[in-house]
Formats: structure tokens, sequence, C-alpha cells
């Protein structure tokens, strides 16, 4: 095998780490865009959390923030999901105040973020995120829309 088989597909700024290319806005579309961005399986996780999102908390409002999709009610940011190298990560900006405490650190997101990594759609516990949705939900937001 050569050097040049080797070469793995490009992907997505959001799926090696780095910020996403996507632009911040505010809304649905931009967010279904952002999903639409990503490769599967993601695209189909990313899709399933949006769609939970959406049933679980009235007045869910979206937007495009720092390269991933964020979510909210009120006048604050109530977690995000994103779309890395083999999964999505859903990160609770309060996650050390839920219960039970989601079990992935995000690095660079702040001490008090916690999440979870999902790499196919099996690892969507529904009942289990919905749960941290409606807690992070009824918590002060962050970051002024």
């Amino acid at each position: 095998m050569t050097s040049a088989d080797k070469v793995s597909p490009t992907l997505p700024a959001a799926m090696t780490g780095r910020a996403s290319p996507a632009k911040a806005a505010l809304g649905d579309k931009p967010v279904f865009a952002y999903i639409a961005s990503l490769p599967q399986p993601q695209r189909s996780i990313a899709e399933r959390v949006d769609a939970l999102a959406a049933e679980t908390l009235p007045d869910l409002q979206r937007s495009v923030k720092w390269g991933m999709a964020w979510y909210g009610v009120g006048d604050g940011w109530c977690f995000s999901c994103g779309g890395f190298d083999g999964h999505v990560k859903v990160t609770f900006g309060r996650g050390t105040s839920l219960s039970p405490v989601p079990p992935a650190t995000p690095i660079g997101m702040g001490k008090a973020s916690r999440g979870v990594d999902l790499e196919t759609l099996d690892d969507v516990a529904e009942g289990q995120i919905a749960s941290w949705m409606k807690q992070a939900a009824a918590m002060p937001g962050f970051g002024k829309r």
C-alpha cells in the first residue's frame, strides 16, 4: 500500500475536533443546515438529538454558535450538539449540576460542562438525554441570545 492509498477522506472541520466552518446564526434553518452537512452516522444521530430536544422542550430555540448546534429556552443556552470524527457530542453547560452527571468531560467547554458521546443511534438513550435536557432547561441559561 502506497502513501497515496492511505489518504483519508476530507472531513468537515467539526469532525476533526476543530471549530466547524458553520457561521453563527440564530434559528432553525442554520441548525438544520449544520446537521445536514454532517456525514453519516453523525447526521442521523444529530437529527435524533434535535428531534428529541423539540419533543422534550416547549419553546425550544436553536442557533449555530461556535461551529455547533445550540439549544435553549428562556434567556440563555442549555446544551449543544456537535459532530466530531467518530461521534456526536451532546454537552450541557451546567452538566455537573445534572443528576446523574453526564459521563464525558468536554475539553475547552468550561469546568461545569459535562456531556455524552454518541457513536451510533443505539447510543441515544432517549429517556436519560431527555431528562438531562429538562433539567438543563430548568436552570438559568448561559450566554445571552
